[in-house]
């Protein structure tokens, strides 16, 4: 009997930790609603630097020092942790951090945001910002105008995977000068565009054939898949 109650105790034990952890996880459509749901007593905390909240920040947020731990926590204090947390960051490495924390702190509603404030511009959801509205599609439409492939990098420079990436894609459009031409796009000074080519996270590689999208990749990719990715196209040509 005993056996039985211990069993049924880290069953209970088990099942409240993957509830509570599943609260952090929510689609994007569902954040989005919930956020409504809960405005206006909604906490949104902005995990970047301070530079990158100055740029572009969900309307309502607060940003919070998470490289400084001191500092941090007394952000935490202020907060009230009967009322739901939202948070985010490029796209969920410092959120994710920062809403474990939280959790552990016992704040009974933390939401991250999926895909973070790069799919939120991306959507064309509204932001607080500095920046203007950046490129037009049309303006854009004209920079892909070209005999040759067409590569464009959507981009951050406050991105870490954006930034391994920079040089790779720079390396390709040194290699392939005469086959492929080069655009790199900063997302946050670009948001309708963002929003015109539903990007969903950063960084975004799109290859182009004309006015139409042959190849596209998320996230972090080698020299060596790009270079196939072109490779390929140059081989249809000259089929």
């Amino acid at each position: 009997m005993n056996k039985i109650n211990v069993s049924l105790t880290l069953f209970m034990l088990l099942t409240f930790q993957l509830i509570s952890q599943a609260q952090t996880v929510l689609s994007f459509e569902a954040f989005e609603t919930k956020l409504k749901q809960a405005s206006p007593q909604a906490q949104i905390l902005d995990a970047r630097t301070a530079e990158e909240y100055k740029l572009n920040h969900l309307i309502g947020a607060i940003n919070v020092s998470v490289a400084n731990e001191t500092e941090l926590q007394q952000q935490i204090n202020k907060l009230d942790k009967t009322k739901p947390v939202f948070v985010y960051s490029i796209n969920n490495g410092r959120s994710a951090a920062l809403a474990k924390k939280l959790k552990a702190q016992e704040f009974a509603e933390v939401y991250d945001l999926p895909g973070g404030i790069s799919r939120w511009i991306g959507e064309g959801k509204p932001v607080e910002t500095t920046t203007g509205k950046g490129l037009t599609l049309d303006e854009y439409k004209e920079l892909l105008k070209s005999d040759q492939l067409v590569l464009v990098d959507v981009h951050s420079k406050f991105c870490g995977s954006c930034r391994k990436l920079s040089p790779i894609v720079d390396s390709v459009g040194d290699d392939k000068a005469n086959q492929v031409k080069v655009i790199k796009i900063e997302l946050f000074d670009n948001k309708q565009l963002g929003d015109a080519l539903n990007i969903q996270s950063i960084p975004t590689l799109i290859l182009y054939k004309g006015d139409k999208i042959v190849w596209q990749n998320s996230g972090l990719t080698t020299k060596t898949k790009i270079e196939e990715a072109i490779r390929q196209q140059i081989t249809l040509n000259e089929k």
